[in-house]
C-alpha cells in the first residue's frame, strides 16, 4: 500500500504570495513604474489581500474572540498610519488633507460598507442578522465621539484659521483619542469581553428570545501554537505587503484622478479601499458562518482604530511635517456623517437586523463615494 506524499506548508500559495508580494515592494519602493509593472504590483497587492484575510482567521481561531478581530484591525491600522505618514512626508502642501480624507473614508467604508455587507449576508443566510447591541452600540459610540471631536471639530474652532486644530487642540485630541482607544481595548476585551462575543443563532431570531453566547468556536479544532505563530508572521508579511504595495501604486491612482478631473479626496478613498480590503473579506465570510458579532468587531474595531492611532501619529508627525494639516470636514460630509451615526444607532439598538438596514447602509456608503466623486 502506497504512502501520499505530504506537501510542505512552505510550498502553500499563503505562504508564498505573502513573500513574493513583499519582493514586489522592495523592487518597487521609490520607483516610477511602467504599465506592465503596476499591473504585476496589482496583482501582488491582491494576493496579499487573500493571504491576509486566511492568515488572520487561523490566528483569530487559535486566540479566539474578540482578540482575533482585534489583532487584523489593529495590524492593518498601525501599517495604514505609516502609510499616511509617509504619502504626507512626500506629498508637501497637496496632501495637507490626506488623513483627514483617509481616515473619514476608512470610518464611512467600515461603518456602512462592512457593517452593510455583513448584515446582508447574515440576513440572507438566517433571514435576521443577530448581534450583541451591548458591544457594537459601546463600539458605535466610541467611533462617534472621536470622529466628532477629530474631525467635526476643527472646522468649528476659531484658534486659528482654516479647517485646523492649534497645537494645543491637536495635542488634546491626541490624547483624548488614545485614551478612548485604550479604553475601548480593555472593555472589549477584558471587562465586558462576553459583549463582543458572536452569539448562537441556532434559534429563530424573530421569536424575541436572547441568543446565547459562543464562548468557544467548536465547529473545528483549533491550530497549534506554531501554526498560530506562523500566521501571525505571515500576516504582518501580508499586511505590510498590501499597505507597501497600495503605496507603489498610489503615483498611478493620483495621474489618473487628476486626468480625469476629479477631487483630490479621491486619491483617499481608494487609499482607504486598498487598505481595508483584508478586514471587508474577513467580516463577510465571518457573517456566511453565522458570526456577525466578529464582523461588526471587525467593521467598528477598524473605525476606531483608524481615527485613535492616526491623529495621535499624525499630531506626533506635525512636528517636522511642513505645511498645513486640514483635519476639519466639510458641510456635505459632515451631514453623511451624522445620517451614519443615527442610522447605525437605529440598526444596532434590536440586537437583530434584516435585509432592510443592510441595503440602507450600503446605499449610505454609495452616496458617499457619489459624492466624492462628483462633490
Amino acid at each position: 500500500m502506497g504512502t501520499t506524499k505530504r506537501r510542505s506548508p512552505l510550498t502553500d500559495w499563503t505562504v508564498l504570495v505573502p513573500v513574493v508580494a513583499l519582493v514586489a515592494l522592495v523592487f518597487s519602493w521609490g520607483r516610477e513604474l511602467p504599465g506592465f509593472a503596476v499591473v504585476i504590483v496589482a496583482l501582488c497587492l491582491a494576493g496579499a489581500v487573500l493571504a491576509a484575510v486566511h492568515h488572520a482567521e487561523v490566528v483569530a481561531h487559535r486566540v479566539g474572540e474578540p482578540f482575533g478581530s482585534l489583532i487584523l484591525a489593529v495590524a492593518v491600522t498601525v501599517i495604514e498610519v505609516a502609510l499616511i505618514v509617509t504619502l504626507m512626508a512626500d506629498g508637501g502642501d497637496k496632501s495637507a488633507s490626506l488623513a483627514r480624507d483617509t481616515v473619514f473614508a476608512a470610518v464611512m467604508i467600515t461603518c456602512n460598507g462592512i457593517v452593510g455587507v455583513s448584515l446582508l449576508v447574515g440576513a440572507l443566510r438566517n433571514r435576521v442578522a443577530v448581534f450583541n447591541p451591548e458591544g457594537s452600540g459601546a463600539a458605535l459610540a466610541t467611533v462617534a465621539t472621536l470622529a466628532t471631536l477629530s474631525l467635526v471639530l476643527p472646522t468649528f474652532t476659531t484658534s486659528k484659521p482654516g479647517p485646523e486644530f492649534s497645537t494645543g487642540q491637536l495635542t488634546f485630541a491626541a490624547v483624548a483619542s488614545l485614551a478612548l482607544y485604550g479604553l475601548f481595548i480593555a472593555v472589549q476585551t477584558v471587562r465586558h469581553r462576553n459583549y463582543f462575543l458572536p452569539v448562537d443563532t441556532s434559534r429563530d431570531a424573530d421569536t424575541g428570545r436572547d441568543a446565547d453566547v459562543y464562548q468557544v468556536d467548536d465547529h473545528a479544532a483549533p491550530p497549534t501554537d506554531r501554526a498560530a505563530l506562523l500566521s501571525l508572521g505571515l500576516l504582518l508579511v501580508a499586511l505590510v505587503a498590501v499597505v507597501g504595495d497600495a503605496k507603489a501604486v498610489s503615483p498611478t491612482i493620483e495621474t489618473a484622478v487628476a486626468k480625469a478631473g476629479l477631487p483630490q479626496a479621491v486619491v483617499g478613498v481608494i487609499i482607504a479601499l486598498l487598505v481595508l480590503l483584508p478586514e471587508t473579506l474577513a467580516a463577510v465570510r465571518a457573517a456566511r458562518r453565522d458570526r456577525v458579532q466578529t464582523s461588526l468587531n471587525l467593521a467598528y474595531g477598524s473605525a476606531i482604530a483608524s481615527i485613535g492611532l492616526t491623529i495621535p501619529a499624525i499630531a506626533l508627525a506635525s512636528v517636522w511635517l511642513s505645511g498645513p494639516l486640514l483635519l476639519g470636514l466639510g458641510p456635505v460630509h459632515m451631514v453623511l456623517l451624522a445620517l451614519t451615526v443615527m442610522v447605525s444607532t437605529l440598526t444596532l439598538a434590536p440586537g437583530r437586523a434584516t435585509l432592510l438596514q443592510g441595503g440602507v447602509h450600503i446605499v449610505v456608503l454609495a452616496a458617499y463615494l457619489f459624492l466624492a466623486v462628483s462633490p
